[in-house]
């Protein structure tokens, strides 16, 4: 099925997008204007429109955003690739009550895409491993998807 176009997340998409994953998201750099991409893992989506992420306060994807608000992110799922397309609105750049300074940004989806190519199927989803406290990194995980599921539209 690759390299079929949808305006919005699926149900199966949704799901995934509702656990922590490890997605890529490219940005336009704001000075050189060139391609931009980064790993994050704090994703969530709220609905079948609307996705939110959080990244470090100080990250470059925000000064990004404030210069051009297309982005995609890119995930490996359901044994395929999807490119998600939209654009990012900062909805805070520094969440009240973190340990960490986060800022909070949400995605419109506008087109989501099958881009593995033909006559391929992803065999393994990609995993990771936080090298920190790991009792600290549950706690510092629950409150960011805790704070992108309760924030208020931006």
């Amino acid at each position: 099925m690759a390299n079929k176009i949808e305006t919005s997340l699926s149900n199966e998409l949704l799901t995934l997008l509702r656990q922590e994953r490890y997605v890529s998201l490219s940005t336009v750099d704001h000075e050189t204007d060139a391609p931009s991409v980064s790993a994050i893992s704090w994703l969530y989506a709220l609905d079948q429109d609307t996705i939110r992420f959080s990244v470090e306060s100080r990250s470059s994807i925000l000064d990004n955003l404030k210069k051009n608000d297309n982005l995609v992110i890119t995930f490996i799922g359901n044994g395929s690739t999807y490119a998600i397309s939209g654009r990012g609105v900062i909805l805070s750049e520094e969440i009240e009550n973190m340990p960490i300074k986060l800022a909070l940004i949400e995605c419109s989806v506008d087109e989501v895409k099958d881009i593995m190519f033909y006559g391929a199927r992803m065999i393994r989803e990609p995993e990771f491993e936080k090298m920190y406290d790991a009792e600290a990194a549950v706690k510092l995980d629950n409150q960011v998807m805790d704070a992108m599921k309760r924030a208020s539209s931006g």
